[in-house]
């Protein structure tokens, strides 16, 4: 029996039309799916078994003189026999997915094929319409989306903190969209809830709370972290807060370093604190914040009347890669009361090494921590986990107690009900692509590939640190993986030290990467950086990566840069 006849023998009378499809003649009745499969194709008012070579065909039915129109919502399910069609439709985005996951692995392949975007938008109309598409049509769509989408998994795909393309990981997000559920309460998203539940207590034992203890939630975003932990500080520090508002608590200021992610003002202003109540703390040649000068600066805004409440330490700043010395500043908030949060949004993962998790060092002390694993752990975008010490505080700071939502007589663990901790009402399952490769990996798998990482950020910076053409922005090996230079074309490396020699290579940087992607060769980030002129900040995440993809970046900046 066809799907959508259960228990119909085939020796039973084939259906009606108008129990097949409750069409008018003219419209669409059937779709012939791929090769291998069997469908039931409604010919002359009855049903037959057929088999097509082919993809979608468009099929008459003689009698009627009816043609396939293949328009979406008419034949995928829950339509009425969608099952088949259905099956076939996502058998194609499935094929179209894969072929883009190849190809991503692809070194002959471009990691980009840019175009500018006036281009793109009249190469191919963009607009929503009114009536619905064919499925050979919306099949296009996802094709030419995947054309000019950057390869972010690209072994020379060096742009972002967030590179990779892992499979289980994708395989876990095909998962979770299918599952396509919530996760504030246990009764629609059980399993999920328990997941999040342990990988969080999991990576607050990597942080080295006893036992895991603490709270935590998966958010969207770094930037995101680190304001709950703005939040929640100043819930801690003033619980009046919540139902008064500011104007019942005094001037609270925050510090945080001059390297430091701008979601730290962000926060601020979102909060209604205040960008100008974020006070940066002076760094070292290395970007490291200096512990004396943020005491100095609490004393003096303690002497203004000011509350200091938050300390933002880095572990793993967005340019240099830098640790903030997390032990002296813990001392600090220790001694004048202050909640410490450690922003481990691109350095967290190296919890995940025995080699290099020393630069984290006093994160234990922190009463917050944020890490984004969609960064040196390679987990698909978006997931970034909120830790926090004191279990209860998250809870306290941000339910509402919404009745609809969270009944107090459930018939189970009302504990297992986490959304009302969490600002968002409806929030995306993050945690399954995590934890399922943290199945797959093991610790020691993300091990491996977080030492790989760095350890080609040191094979790059032992290349190019005394190489002809390249200047280190600082001295010494890299904290994390990122490397920082300057490349010097051939026509300034002769010149003075200078105003003008300064302007030029403002510009160099610019023109490579320009270069770069309309070659679609490679993608590195560049910047400024208070009295620096625009230079390269490389970064490795991708563990697809090798050295002969670091020697390919060098001989391709050296290509692209020798006439500038």
């Amino acid at each position: 029996a066809p799907p959508w006849a259960p228990g119909r023998s085939r020796d039973s009378p084939a259906p009606l039309r108008s129990q097949l499809l409750p069409l008018t003649p003219n419209q669409p009745v059937a779709l012939q799916p791929k090769q291998k499969m069997t469908a039931w194709v409604l010919i002359d008012g009855a049903v037959s078994l057929q088999k097509k070579a082919l993809n979608y065909q468009q099929v008459t039915c003689k009698a009627l003189h009816w043609t396939v129109t293949r328009k979406v919502f008419h034949y995928l399910l829950p339509a009425c026999n969608g099952e088949i069609t259905t099956m076939s439709f996502l058998q194609d985005v499935v094929d179209i997915l894969l072929q883009y996951v190849v190809r991503s692995f692809d070194r002959s392949t471009k990691v980009i094929d840019f175009h500018y975007p006036n281009e793109l938008l009249q190469e191919y109309n963009w607009e929503l319409a009114d009536q619905p598409q064919t499925l050979e049509e919306i099949l296009l769509n996802c094709r030419t989306t995947l054309k000019y989408a950057i390869k972010t998994g690209h072994p020379r795909y060096f742009n972002q903190l967030s590179t990779g393309l892992d499979m289980v990981g994708l395989a876990a997000d095909w998962l979770t969209s299918a599952a396509n559920t919530n996760m504030f309460t246990y009764e629609i998203a059980p399993v999920f809830v328990l997941l999040e539940y342990v990988t969080l207590r999991k990576m607050r034992e990597m942080v080295g709370w006893p036992g895991g203890c603490g709270d935590g939630i998966f958010s969207p975003g770094g930037a995101i972290s680190n304001m709950y932990a703005m939040l929640i500080a100043r819930f801690k520090m003033f619980p009046e807060v919540k139902e008064k508002g500011m104007a019942a608590i005094p001037r609270l200021v925050a510090f945080t370093s001059e390297h430091s992610h701008f979601s730290v003002k962000k926060g601020a202003a979102a909060l209604g604190i205040g960008t100008d109540s974020v006070i940066l703390i002076r760094c070292d040649e290395r970007g490291k914040m200096i512990p004396s000068d943020l005491e100095r600066r609490i004393l003096e805004a303690k002497q203004k009347g000011f509350v200091p409440f938050l300390v933002s330490a880095t572990a793993g700043t967005t340019v240099y890669g830098a640790f903030d010395p997390l032990i002296a500043i813990a001392d600090i908030c220790k001694k004048y009361k202050i909640w410490m949060h450690v922003d481990g949004a691109w350095g967290g993962g190296l919890l995940m090494s025995r080699k290099h998790k020393w630069k984290l060092n006093g994160v234990e002390r922190a009463n917050s921590v944020t890490w984004n694993p969609h960064k040196m752990m390679g987990v698909p975008l978006q997931c970034s986990a909120l830790l926090v010490r004191e279990e209860g505080l998250m809870q306290s700071c941000n339910q509402m107690h919404a009745s609809y939502l969270f009944q107090q007589d459930k018939h189970y663990d009302l504990s297992y009900d986490t959304g009302d901790k969490a600002l968002q009402c409806g929030r995306h399952v993050d945690v399954f692509k995590l934890w399922l490769m943290w199945r797959a990996k093991g610790t020691t798998g993300f091990e491996a590939q977080i030492d790989k990482c760095l350890e080609l950020a040191e094979y790059l910076y032992n290349k190019i640190k005394n190489r002809d053409g390249y200047e280190m922005v600082f001295d010494g090996k890299p904290q994390h993986t990122n490397v920082c230079f300057w490349y010097i074309p051939p026509s300034l490396r002769s010149m003075e030290d200078n105003e003008e020699r300064m302007s030029r290579l403002m510009k160099v940087a610019p023109v490579i990467k320009a270069r770069m992607m309309e070659y679609g060769t490679t993608m590195v980030s560049y910047q400024p950086l208070g009295d620096k002129v625009n230079f390269f900040r490389m970064v490795i995440s991708n563990p697809a990566a090798t050295h002969q993809d670091i020697d390919f970046l060098i001989d391709e900046i050296e290509r692209l840069g020798q006439d500038l």
